[in-house]
């Protein structure tokens, strides 16, 4: 995707990444088995991004509508500390996540794909979407990927930060994980209130 002045400037800034789940690292879709269980489709290029970014010093949110086990699952599979499942309200999420990081709202991009995003969009140091976001989302995006949710919109964002701020991407991959067992302990909050889809 071409890239604006305005926007490469608040790339070169951001220090951290917060994300929808559904829609975003997913496709949106969700497959229920005769026995209960519940599938979703998560993108590889997605997970390659997400080890860049942490290894590159990023902090990651997920910050989800749903209350499910398989973001659980995700989070710790890829070692994100800050993980908010049955968020109703995604922008008091976002600023907890700015106070418990110590970063300031203004240098942390949120990535959404639906109306129940916008209010966190609406206050983030940069608002970004996947290229098959809702109408509402994406004319409110600064940055909307060329590719859709669950299938390297994730990525696509987390590259164009890291080489906005001049990184190597190969150089950034021989880099050790930050370990979060020896951080502190993983910051969760599961919203009290229904979820919505």
């Amino acid at each position: 995707m071409s890239v604006s002045h305005f926007t490469k400037e608040k790339l070169q800034t951001l220090k951290a990444v917060a994300l929808d789940v559904d829609g975003v690292l997913t496709d949106g879709g969700v497959w229920w088995g005769t026995n209960g269980e519940e599938l979703k489709h998560f993108c590889f290029a997605d997970v390659m991004g997400l080890s860049l970014a942490r290894r590159a010093g990023l902090q990651i949110a997920l910050i989800s509508g749903e209350s499910s086990p398989i973001v659980d699952r995700y989070a710790k599979k890829l070692a994100i500390r800050h993980v908010v499942t049955g968020c109703r309200d995604k922008a008091s999420a976002l600023q907890n996540f700015a106070v418990a990081t110590r970063i300031d709202i203004s240098k942390i991009c949120f990535m959404g794909d639906d109306i129940n995003d916008l209010a966190a969009m609406q206050i983030a140091g940069l608002s970004c979407s996947p290229a098959d976001a809702a109408t509402e989302v994406l004319s409110h995006a600064q940055f909307v990927a060329s590719k859709a949710g669950g299938a390297g919109a994730v990525r696509e964002l987390i590259n164009a930060i890291l080489l906005a701020q001049g990184a190597s991407l190969q150089e950034i991959l021989t880099r050790k994980e930050p370990d979060v067992e020896h951080t502190s302990n993983p910051i969760h909050a599961t919203a009290s209130v229904e979820s919505i889809l």
